[in-house]
């Protein structure tokens, strides 16, 4: 996050520059890639988790 993304907030009272809005929205795009990133990895992690228990319970019962 940019410096600009932690002090800016849009309000009535100041208008942005395209450059400033282009910054904010290029940080809000980076801050959903990396989200979206994590939410994917937890995904996999838990499909993971539940295939492993499966194959556990698989073994443990001879099926």
């Amino acid at each position: 996050m940019t410096e600009l993304s932690k002090k800016y907030r849009l309000n009535s009272m100041e208008e942005p520059t395209d450059e400033m809005l282009q910054e904010l929205m290029e940080d809000v795009a980076k801050a959903a890639r990396e989200s979206s990133a994590k939410a994917e990895a937890e995904l996999q992690r838990r499909l993971q988790t539940v295939a492993n228990e499966i194959e556990a319970w698989r073994k443990s019962t001879n099926v």
